[in-house]
């Protein structure tokens, strides 16, 4: 299992950006991270285009379709949708990782449970 900001366990952060600029402003080799929108095309196009890992925020199964043929390296996932979306990312061999958000590290056993590839504390998530 993926842990992303647990205090005991250094892994990669996320670079929260809201522009095409906002990716020059992160060290070399970041995890971009937005949420998966239509106002955010450009930015996930340039990320792809440019081959940049980026984590997507997505809120359904048709995002979660169009982050993984958009070539995203994390999908983030709400708790409401993560079995589900795990069984898909398993049953379609995505290449991405599914990731749920959480609020607490008690929450990890409980994502754990499910089958989840990972989670995601907040302070994983630097904005730029």
């Amino acid at each position: 299992m993926l842990i992303f900001g647990h205090r005991f366990i250094p892994s990669d952060s996320f670079y929260h950006v809201s522009s095409i600029d906002d990716i020059l402003h992160t060290p070399p080799s970041s995890i971009i991270y937005l949420e998966f929108d239509e106002s955010n095309l450009d930015i996930i196009n340039h990320a792809h285009e440019n081959s940049i890992d980026m984590a997507l925020l997505v809120k359904n199964t048709t995002e979660l379709i169009y982050a993984s043929s958009l070539m995203a390296r994390y999908i983030i996932v709400h708790r409401e949708i993560a079995k589900t979306a795990q069984n898909i990312a398993e049953n379609y061999l995505f290449d991405a990782k599914i990731i749920v958000k959480i609020e607490s590290e008690n929450e990890i056993e409980e994502i754990a449970l499910l089958g989840i590839d990972g989670v995601l504390l907040s302070n994983a998530v630097i904005k730029v």
